[in-house]
């Protein structure tokens, strides 16, 4: 008896199951205009390391082309990142640095490795602004410089939902100018984010 309701049950599913099965996987999913919130951890190595806590947002276009996601994409970020010194060069002066905002703008391609999921790489553009306090007695200097660079990463992004993603990403800077002055500084970061598709 068992075995013929199991029997009956399982003839009433298959149907459906395999109309699920059979129908049309969205023809491009990681497509179209995007916006996204950003967390991770920032490292910077410039002669001393420094790490602290990157946040923001970015927004982007994605089209299938192909087998394969091309996209553009822009981003603002803040860090936590900060160091300070004293008795730099006279007896008693402090001097803090900040990162601050770091803008970037660049592209992707993507290759998806399941319906819901696509891995990419990406490149481009980053520029960092970079905050300076001088401090002596009661002297207190504060200066603004930019640092120009290139950024390349590589990431995980995985829908989950019709228009909701998440997404894992490591990035690398290089810094090679700040205003005319040659640098040489490295930044490393883990990001984590949560976006929508419009």
């Amino acid at each position: 008896m068992r075995i013929t309701i199991l029997a009956a049950a399982a003839a009433a599913f298959l149907p459906a199951i395999a109309q699920a099965q059979d129908a049309p996987v969205e023809a491009a999913p990681f497509t179209g205009l995007r916006a996204e919130a950003l967390v991770g951890y920032d490292a910077l190595t410039s002669g001393a390391d420094s790490d602290g806590v990157v946040y923001g947002g970015a927004i982007g276009y994605d089209a299938q082309v192909g087998g394969i996601t091309l996209g553009v994409e822009g981003e603002a970020t803040e860090s936590s990142i900060k160091g300070r010194d004293s008795n730099l060069l006279v007896a008693g002066d402090s001097a803090r640095v900040t990162l601050g905002r770091d803008l970037y703008v660049g592209g992707r391609v993507g290759f998806p490795l399941a319906p819901a999921t696509l891995l990419y790489g990406k490149v481009g553009y980053t520029n960092a602004r970079i905050n300076t306090r001088y401090t002596t007695g009661t002297t207190t200097v504060r200066d603004k410089a930019e640092a120009d660079g290139l950024r390349l990463g590589a990431g995980l992004e995985h829908a989950i939902g019709p228009r909701t993603y998440v997404k894992g990403e490591y990035r690398y800077s290089n810094y090679k100018e700040i205003e005319d002055f040659d640098i040489d500084a490295d930044r490393h970061q883990v990001m984590a984010g949560i976006g929508i598709r419009f």
